[in-house]
This record gives C-alpha cells, sequence and structure tokens, in this order.
C-alpha cells in the first residue's frame, strides 16, 4: 500500500475512487445521484411527462430516471420532456441540445458556458470516469466525436 499514489486512496462520496485526476464512479454512486434528480424534480414539480437521454453518456442516466419518476422514456423531445446527460463540463452538449429542461448527473460551474436546469453535484476539474464507461477511457469530450 506504501508504494501506491497518495490519491489512490482518496474516496469521494460512496464508492467514487480518485486516481490520478480522474473520479472513478461506482454503481451504486449512479443510483446516490439518479435519486438526487428525482428528488429536485418532485420537489421543484417540473411540468414534465417525459424523459430524453442524450446520446452516449445521457442513455442510462435517463432511462433509469424515468423509471424512477414512472415516466416514459421518449426519443422525440417536447416543450415537456426532460433532457439528461452524464455531465455538463464544457457546457457545449447542452447548448445545443434539444429542449427546455436539462438534468446532469454531474456539473462543473466554472467551466461551462450554460447550466443546466437541475444538477444532482457539482464537482472540480477531475475527468469522471461513469461504470457503464472503459476504465482506460480518454478524456475527449463527446461533442468533439
Amino acid at each position: 500500500m506504501k508504494d501506491m499514489p497518495q490519491n489512490i486512496l482518496e474516496e469521494k462520496d460512496k464508492n467514487m475512487l480518485k486516481v490520478d485526476n480522474k473520479l472513478f464512479v461506482s454503481w451504486a454512486d449512479i443510483e446516490g445521484l439518479v435519486e438526487e434528480l428525482w428528488k429536485k424534480v418532485v420537489i421543484g414539480s417540473m411540468p414534465i411527462n417525459s424523459v430524453h437521454g442524450l446520446k452516449r453518456g445521457g442513455y442510462i442516466p435517463a432511462v433509469m430516471l424515468s423509471h424512477q419518476l414512472g415516466l416514459p422514456y421518449s426519443e422525440a423531445v417536447s416543450k415537456d420532456t426532460l433532457v439528461v446527460d452524464d455531465i455538463c463540463d464544457s457546457g457545449e452538449t447542452l447548448k445545443n441540445a434539444p429542449g427546455v429542461y436539462h438534468a446532469v448527473l454531474h456539473y462543473k460551474p466554472h467551466t461551462s458556458c450554460v447550466a443546466p436546469t437541475i444538477w444532482a453535484k457539482e464537482v472540480g476539474d477531475e475527468w469522471i470516469v461513469y461504470p457503464w464507461e472503459k476504465r482506460d477511457s480518454r478524456a475527449i469530450q463527446d461533442y468533439k466525436i
């Protein structure tokens, strides 16, 4: 254990593990973040009737949130659809996203050009690696792919 870098042992929240400048998020963390979004939707009485996930990172949390809310997942986005993504980092994806209401698991207010309607957690400069991504994923923005 002494040969390991110090920050490999730093735990964030429940099961998130920070290694170098990457934050590895567990499925248990995802469930907690989706629950946090659910609470904000319910408490905020958001007038939504469906949930949509943005390509790649938004699909899984959107489906999880749609189940928790008891609302259908929709491929079409209307003014009453909650559009979900995994993270709002630069804000470029959400800036060009359809819909009125946007939700993300993680939000980086210090680097984003837009703010989502709701978010589960604010984070710093770490690169977030979600459990549905490869553990050795490169730090590349989805909107650049």
